[in-house]
């Protein structure tokens, strides 16, 4: 109880958690885990089909001419930006994944799990290709096969990649950090998501 009208009702020297339970963070992170798994699995898994089913040139119409399926192997990023630099663009997403698990310590939100884990799973996805495909590690040039439009063409890692970025968007506009909370007026309340 106060002791006067007026009184804290937290004693200065105490200070309410700014951490979330242990399980909470437990889920959290098991949440992240499981998107990012779903993500590189679901990669893996229609790469291998794109390379056993798709001929390089020969592109398959799935909604009319807007979607295709056209197989090819991409040693850039996206929109095949950066070809002569695939080893740079290896250690970037090297650098990329450690910046994902430093920030995944702080995890405090579903929304962050979720984006977390589908930039993780993505990220490994396609460095997976950098790593094991030819020309060699480091090297590899990625499987794209999703062409949008006659645009760009992508893969499943990719989705999972712009959907994350999607997410952050969301979650920067709604003003939820990392750690679950909203900035407000100098402090930090926690978010509903």
């Amino acid at each position: 109880m106060q002791d006067e009208a007026g009184a804290p009702l937290i004693a200065a020297d105490e200070s309410p958690s700014t951490t979330r339970p242990a399980a909470d963070r437990r889920r959290l992170f098991g949440l992240m885990a499981a998107a990012a798994i779903a993500a590189y699995v679901a990669d893996q898994l229609t790469k291998a089909w794109a390379l056993a089913s798709l001929e390089p040139g020969s592109p398959v119409d799935v909604v009319g001419g807007l979607i295709r399926l056209n197989l090819i192997r991409n040693a850039g990023a996206a929109f095949s930006i950066g070809n002569g630099a695939t080893w740079v663009l290896t250690l970037i997403a090297f650098g990329v994944l450690v910046v994902i698990i430093r920030t995944a310590r702080r995890i405090g939100s579903r929304g962050w799990a979720w984006a977390l884990g589908l930039l993780l799973g993505g990220s490994l996805g396609n460095l997976t290709d950098r790593m094991i495909r030819e020309p060699g590690p480091g090297r590899g040039h990625v499987v794209d096969f999703i062409d949008y439009f006659g645009l760009f063409i992508g893969n499943v890692a990719d989705i999972a990649i712009v959907g994350s970025a999607a997410a952050i968007g969301l979650l920067a506009v709604r003003g939820i950090g990392v750690d679950g909370k909203r900035p407000h007026h100098g402090r930090h309340e926690a978010a509903d998501d």
